[in-house]
């Protein structure tokens, strides 16, 4: 089953780092979060991936074509030009790296990676969110259902401090916690190749009228999740992340 990544957006909202790189490159750890999102599915057994680039793709093209020599140790002969890489761990992925065009919305770049996954079911992700989900839960519901697509529903990340007042006085602080109401998409998706003819093309958002038509039509089902979620809009997101990870209570480190 293949993995398609949605890779190829402005990343508007994150301006001081995407101004040099593009968002699924911005790093968390030292990592680009794209390889934290990677390692999430590899974890569950899936390593063959389809990434829709656009803004800045080339960046992604690089990192991959480099992969290799950047992470394992390297011998370099200055005299006659050769290198010798020396071979370490490194993941079982094979990537396909397909160019979706500079200003195609999000149901574009699915509809265009329909020669890459075939006609088979798939999985999808944004390039900029991460979780504690277990994939394989989330398949096996999917299975359950025989609908054409299963989003990953989750509690929407607070903003700021929750804060329990009693007569003036602050009773409990919670920093940074979970929502514990209502529930928003957070991508993690599970769908069949019928997705492709409720998306017209590249001016088009998935989250707009595919998924509309699809829940009139009464094939978009919920994976309810209520752990760990937390996309990366803002640097105060990309600092929440660094953080866990430093911290070493990455919930979704789960490799």
């Amino acid at each position: 089953m293949k993995v398609a990544i949605l890779a190829g957006g402005f990343g508007s909202r994150l301006q001081e780092e995407t101004v040099i790189r593009p968002k699924p490159m911005v790093e968390i750890g030292g990592k680009p979060i794209l390889w934290h999102i990677l390692n999430i599915y590899s974890a569950f057994g899936f390593n063959d991936f389809v990434l829709a680039l656009g803004y800045k793709g080339e960046y992604i093209k690089k990192y991959f074509l480099n992969f290799y020599a950047v992470n394992n140790d390297l011998t370099v002969d200055l005299a006659n030009g050769k290198s010798e890489i020396h071979e370490g761990k490194q993941p079982n992925w094979r990537i396909d790296l397909v160019d979706t065009g500079l200003k195609t919305m999000t149901g574009g770049r699915i509809k265009r990676l329909q020669p890459w996954v075939g006609n088979e079911t798939f999985l999808a992700t944004y390039g900029d969110g991460l979780s504690d989900i277990r994939i394989e839960e989330l398949i096996s519901f999917h299975k359950s259902h025989g609908k054409v697509a299963t989003l990953t529903a989750v509690r929407p990340p607070a903003r700021f401090g929750g804060l329990n007042i009693d007569g003036g006085r602050v009773v409990k602080f919670a920093e940074k916690p979970q929502s514990g109401e209502g529930w928003i998409n957070g991508g993690f998706f599970v769908l069949e190749p019928e997705i492709f003819d409720y998306i017209d093309g590249d001016s088009t958002p998935f989250e707009g009228e595919p998924m509309q038509k699809l829940a009139s039509d009464g094939q978009l089902m919920a994976f309810q999740h209520e752990g760990f979620f937390q996309p990366m809009d803002t640097i105060r997101e990309c600092n929440i992340l660094e953080d866990l990870w430093v911290s070493g209570k990455a919930p979704w480190k789960m490799w």
